[in-house]
Order: C-alpha cells, then structure tokens, then sequence
C-alpha cells in the first residue's frame, strides 16, 4: 500500500488533548471554539483549547457518533439503554427523535450525519446486541426528514458504521467493519478479514440510496475495523481503519495510512480554519494537522 502523505499531513506530529477519559469517540468541532466528544462509558465531554476539559452531560446511554443539525443542536447516536438518536438544546434539555421504526427499536444507533437540507442520516448495525433483543431483520441507514419522518435509506449494509457526504452531497459513503461473528474471531487470531471495506451510495432528494458498490476495499488483519469517517473539501476521505486513518482519493485510489499513537475509533476536522483533524484512541484525544480543510458538521 502507498503511504506517501505528503499532500495530506503538514507535520504528521501528533498532539495529546486529553487523556484518562474512559473510551473516547463521538468527536465533534463547534464554530464557537470548541471540541465535544463522548466517554462511550456514558458521558459527553467539552473541551476548550484554553479551559481544559468538562463533563456535560451524564448518563448518555453509550453515547457513540454525533452531529449537528442545521440550528446547531447536538445530535447523538445512544446505543444502549434506550438505544435511540437525540437531540440536545443550549439550555442540556435532551429529546428523543428516533427510537424505533414501524414499531420496533432500533439495534445499536452508532453514528450520525445531517445533510444541508436538515435530514439526518444514521447507521443501526446489530452484531453487537444480543440476538434476542434485536427486532429488526436487517442492519440499515436510516433517515429523518426534516418533518420528522423516518425511512430506510438502505438494507444495504452488513455492518454500517461511520457515515460521511461527498462534498457536494450526491454520494452516502458507508464503513462496513464486518460481516458477522466470523470476523471478531479473526481479528481475535490476527486473520486477514476481508469483509472491512466503504461502500458508496448514490443519495437520492428524498433521502433514498442507490447504486451501492464498494468504493475502498480495506481488507486487513491489522488492528482496527473501518470505523469513524470523514471528507476534506476536495473529496478525499478519511476513515478509520486497520493501523489508522486510511485517506482516499474520490477515485477510490488508497493514498495511505495516517499511522498515530493507537488506531482512533473515530475523527472530527476542527479549528477555525478545519484544518485539524482530531482522533479518539483508547482513552484519549489527540489531534494531527493536515493541508486541505476538511468538511466541519455544521
């Protein structure tokens, strides 16, 4: 595999954030300055480049992925407990926007993307909820309009994960982290797995997706599984995978592996000008500069 990153990093320095902060995900830039981003032991976290970090929000049900919606609210992927999307207020107030389809729940939300329009897409894998909880027969993407209704985008995936727009919104690109159980043993044996890859879907005006095909095969008996996913302004997409943060050409074409202190589960492009790309490994958040602003959540 290539690993020539010199179009992408401008150090490829590493810089420690926060540590000691449980099982670190969900990172999220805000414009007023700030990074948020989730304990998956339960809790939302804020931090300021000049305050440190703060607990604001317990109790978050295994909050996972978050976004903002289009009025700059958080939007959060919570997978246990009532295993649902939310949404929180300035004011903390949380609501529930979706909890189940056709009346049944929902597997495992785990992260989320709003589109400029106000529809929000999410990924519901289910492998790992225990088969007598799961209710539905499939592990989808589901959207919500801006009425509040909610479809199925697609029953395309085996196990979707990260989520991310092209930059111009008409390509849905999904990480698939597995198939099924076969592949925790694998990568318990240090197996290559060959079911981790991207599929890419074409996004339709009413939130449908077409056209599914595989747009990076990220095969790997590496540590880590496609996870976590981004887009910089001219296409490139960043998603967490086998030993880091693999960046693709829209072509499909692999132009390396941001390799860091431990793979992240997930990233966030950040800062004023979205050119820092924060990461969420183990217990930790660190962040990495790169040359091409990214594709911020609001």
């Amino acid at each position: 595999m290539p690993d020539d990153l010199s179009s992408v990093l401008e150090t490829g320095e590493h810089t420690l954030i926060a540590s000691g902060m449980g099982r670190t995900e969900g990172p999220l830039w805000h414009n007023e300055g700030y990074l948020t981003f989730v304990d998956l032991n339960g809790r939302l976290l804020r931090w300021d480049p000049n305050g440190g970090g703060t607990v604001i929000r317990e109790n978050t049900g295994e909050g996972n992925g978050c976004t903002l919606d289009r009025e700059g609210r958080l939007l959060m992927c919570e997978g246990a407990d009532h295993r649902r999307v939310t949404r929180m207020d300035a004011d903390g107030s949380v609501t529930t926007i979706a909890e189940t389809y056709q009346g049944k729940r929902f597997h495992k939300p785990n992260d989320v993307v709003c589109r400029s329009d106000g529809t929000v897409f999410f990924t519901d894998p289910g492998l790992r909820l225990e088969p007598e909880l799961r209710e539905m027969d499939f592990y989808g993407v589901f959207s919500i309009s801006p009425g509040g209704e909610i479809q199925v985008a697609t029953d395309e995936c085996e196990y979707p994960n990260g989520l991310a727009f092209s930059p111009d919104e008409s390509i849905l690109y999904v990480a698939i982290s597995r198939l099924d159980e076969r592949c925790f043993e694998e990568a318990e044996t240090g197996a290559v797995c060959n079911h981790r890859k991207i599929r890419a879907f074409d996004v339709a005006a009413d939130g449908s997706l077409s056209n599914n095909r595989v747009f990076c095969d990220m095969s790997s008996a590496e540590e880590g599984v496609p996870d976590g996913m981004k887009v910089d302004i001219s296409g490139r997409v960043f998603c967490v995978g086998s030993g880091g943060i693999w960046v693709v050409e829209p072509t499909g074409e692999i132009v390396g592996v941001i390799k860091g202190p431990a793979v992240p589960r997930n990233i966030a492009f950040g800062d004023a000008d979205l050119r820092t790309l924060y990461t969420t490994p183990g217990d930790s958040v660190y962040s990495v500069r790169i040359k091409t602003p990214g594709i911020g959540a609001s």
